[in-house]
């Protein structure tokens, strides 16, 4: 049996600002290329489907028309819902699309049940467990102490009935100890969200959703995040994006392996001074409406530098320096003795330790021309 596995779609999200529905929609379309080219029997969402609880109506529009295509396909899907999801709103009517093959967990209420496929080698069951917390879980184990997230999962996976000589799948959205975040993810202060691997030591493949960085854990790598299918945010601009491929056999054999996914924009940083990396040479030879982080090395503050640098890179999501000010880190320890000393002296004393070099004979009159206006104006 072949699986596609994906999560953390993030479905309607923006980034400082741009939607990201038309790059959404693209990568979406490429899943389904691949689809098309590879032809697996089922494809799984493990959670974060959208990237809010309450979606707009543009993201919900994407995902019909996406699960759509999919059932057009007679591709069998399981869809789980995430921490950045509501469970109540991705589930709705969930009992009437499971006839067009589209199973999506519902809202925890203490029991997990099987969705069973078969193949030559004979039943795989696919069990979809929605993200939980303790509060969730508590009320259904009345008579179990749980206080962490790893008390939630063992008592949520302590009353299933597993057939230990079928193959097990689980679809899950929560996070592994040891599993390594990104910075667009959500995190708990102290690791209070952590859950252990060995709890799910039962079943044959792990698939999971909630961190963006694709990565395998576990004995034989079983425990899979796949991660997300874009980069969503610029500590993710080194991360090969991928459809996670599973390859069942018989009981105890699978087979991993990766489909890239090219984004339509991909997400980088770019390095330079200002005329650098405005000069027409430089701007032809690379991709302008990606998403950029921009770090300017001048030693000079360029005046309203993001308008100026969005009307050559269209997609400029913050600029940050890298001069000898930035690499000096210089601390202001305090001015007691501002009151001896001339408005100007004070200033060029906070421009030399911004800056790291004093102020031109220029930039001081400069100065003190502001000084003298805005003091003559007080009088």
């Amino acid at each position: 049996m072949k699986i596609f596995h994906l999560s953390d779609l993030h479905l309607g999200k923006r980034i400082k600002g741009y939607s990201m529905l038309e790059d959404q929609q693209y990568i979406l379309d490429r899943v389904l290329d691949a689809v098309d080219e590879e032809k697996p029997q089922a494809l799984i969402i493990a959670g974060d489907v959208y990237d809010k609880s309450v979606p707009g109506g543009e993201a919900i529009q994407l995902l019909d028309s996406f699960l759509f295509e999919l059932a057009r396909r007679s591709i069998r899907v399981f869809i789980v819902s995430g921490n950045h999801d509501s469970a109540e709103r991705l589930s709705f009517a969930s009992r009437l699309i499971e006839r067009s093959g589209i199973h999506i967990s519902r809202i925890y209420d203490g029991s997990l049940e099987p969705i069973r496929l078969d193949d030559e080698f004979g039943a795989v069951n696919f069990w979809l467990l929605p993200f939980i917390k303790p509060a969730y879980v508590r009320s259904f184990f009345p008579d179990t102490e749980i206080n962490s997230y790893n008390d939630a999962l063992k008592a949520a996976l302590s009353n299933i009935e597993l057939n230990a000589g079928e193959r097990n799948l689980i679809v899950a959205h929560q996070h592994i100890t040891g599993a390594v975040r990104s910075d667009s993810e959500e995190s708990m202060a102290g690791g209070l969200e952590n859950v252990d691997a060995e709890a799910f030591e039962a079943f044959d493949y792990v698939a999971l959703g909630h961190l963006h960085a694709p990565q395998s854990l576990g004995p034989g790598g079983k425990l899979r995040y796949c991660g997300t299918p874009l980069k969503y945010s610029i500590s993710e601009e080194n991360h090969k994006k991928s459809i996670t491929v599973l390859e069942l056999a018989q009981k105890g054999e699978m087979r991993l392996r990766e489909i890239p996914l090219v984004p339509l924009r991909d997400m980088r940083t770019i390095t330079g001074t200002y005329m650098e990396l405005t000069a027409k040479s430089y701007v032809s030879s690379t991709k302008v409406d990606d998403y950029l982080q921009v770090v300017l090395t001048d030693e000079e503050f360029t005046p309203y530098v993001i308008s100026k640098l969005r009307s050559v890179y269209p997609n400029v999501l913050g600029v940050d320096y890298d001069n000898r000010r930035t690499k000096l880190n210089a601390e202001i320890d305090g001015a007691e003795d501002v009151e001896s000393k001339a408005p100007i002296e004070i200033f060029a004393e906070l421009f030399e330790l911004q800056f790291n070099r004093p102020m031109s004979a220029q930039q001081r009159e400069f100065a003190q021309n502001i000084i003298e206006g805005i003091w003559g104006a007080e009088e």
